[in-house]
C-alpha cells in the first residue's frame, strides 16, 4: 500500500503511518479510512497475510514529487523481489493512491517476471503512454491493473497534465482510461459502473462531490470491494469486471457541468 502526494513519512501532520496506512489512524473522520483494516489486516486472523505501508517523501512541488516517486519505486522493486524469493508461492498485489501509482510502474521495470499479481491504482497520477510501456515490461505483462477512475478527479488530472510534461505529445493521464490485454479500467461515479461492481462483488455508494480528490478511498464501499479484488482475483477476474460495463467512458468534464447539481448531504438531522 502506498499514498500519493503530499505525505511524508516521519512529519507530524502528514505521516501516512499515523494516517491512511495506519489500523489505527490518529485523525478520525470519513476523510481518514483505515486502509490496512479495510482490506481485511489486523484483525488476527492467521490467513489475513501481510499488509506492507511503504512511506515514501511526496512532499514539496509537485515536479519534484514526481522524480522521488521515480526513485522510490525502484525501492519498492528490491521489497518486492525480495518478498518473492523468500515466499515466491504466495501472491503480492499493489495498492497506491495518485502519484503513487508511479512507483509501482517503476517497480515494473525491475521486478522478476509474476512477482506481483494484480495494480489497483485508485486515480493514479501517471501516463497512459509510461503505463502502456510498464505493462509491456516482462513483470508487467503477468500483472494486472484496475484502473480507478472518476469524473470527480478531472481538476486533478487535468492539473497533473499542466504540470508534468508528457512523455509523448498529446499523451493523456489513465484517468481518461487505458485499453490493455491485462487492465481494465471503472469509473467509480458512472451509475451503470456501480450498479454492475454491486452485482458482482459489493454495492458502492454513491458519489455526492463534483471535485474530489480522494473519493477513489474515501467512499463507502470501495475498500471493501479492493479487499475482494486483491483477495480473490480468481473469482473476480478481469473478464468478469469488464463484463456489464458500458462500452465508453464519461467525457472530461461532464460531471462538473453536468445538471442537476448534485445534493449535498447533512452529517446529521438539525433540530427545529
Amino acid at each position: 500500500m502506498t499514498h500519493g502526494f503530499k505525505y511524508q513519512p516521519y512529519n507530524r501532520k502528514t505521516c501516512p503511518h499515523r494516517h491512511i496506512l495506519s489500523l489505527q489512524p490518529r485523525m478520525q473522520g470519513d476523510s481518514c479510512p483505515s486502509w490496512p483494516q479495510q482490506l481485511g489486516f489486523g484483525a488476527g486472523f492467521e490467513n489475513e497475510g501481510l499488509a506492507l505501508a511503504f512511506g515514501w517523501d511526496a512532499s514539496g512541488p509537485l515536479w519534484k514529487t514526481r522524480s522521488r516517486a521515480l526513485a522510490a519505486g525502484r525501492v519498492l522493486a528490491k521489497v518486492i523481489n525480495e518478498l518473492h524469493h523468500c515466499h515466491h508461492d504466495r501472491p503480492i498485489h499493489f495498492i497506491g493512491h495518485s502519484m503513487g501509482v508511479e512507483l509501482a510502474l517503476e517497480a515494473l521495470h525491475h521486478i522478476q517476471p509474476g512477482a506481483i499479481r494484480r495494480i489497483i491504482s485508485m486515480t493514479g497520477a501517471a501516463y497512459r503512454s509510461r503505463t502502456l510501456r510498464a505493462l509491456l515490461t516482462p513483470a508487467g505483462h503477468q500483472a494486472e491493473l484496475i484502473n480507478i477512475t472518476s469524473r470527480e478527479n478531472d481538476l486533478f488530472d487535468f492539473l497533473y497534465e499542466r504540470i508534468i510534461q508528457p512523455p509523448t505529445l498529446g499523451d493523456r493521464s489513465i484517468g481518461s482510461g487505458i485499453q490493455a490485454k491485462n487492465a481494465v479500467t471503472l469509473q467509480i461515479d458512472c451509475p451503470a459502473t456501480l450498479d454492475h461492481l454491486s452485482n458482482l462483488a459489493f454495492p458502492v455508494a454513491a458519489p455526492q462531490r463534483r471535485i474530489c480528490h480522494w473519493s477513489s478511498y474515501t467512499r463507502p464501499g470501495l475498500l471493501r470491494l479492493y479487499n475482494a479484488l486483491l483477495r480473490n482475483p480468481e473469482r473476480i477476474s478481469l473478464g468478469d469486471l469488464r463484463d456489464g460495463l458500458p462500452s465508453y467512458h464519461q467525457r472530461r468534464w461532464s460531471r462538473l457541468f453536468a445538471l442537476p447539481r448534485p445534493q449535498k448531504l447533512l452529517p446529521f438531522a438539525q433540530k427545529a
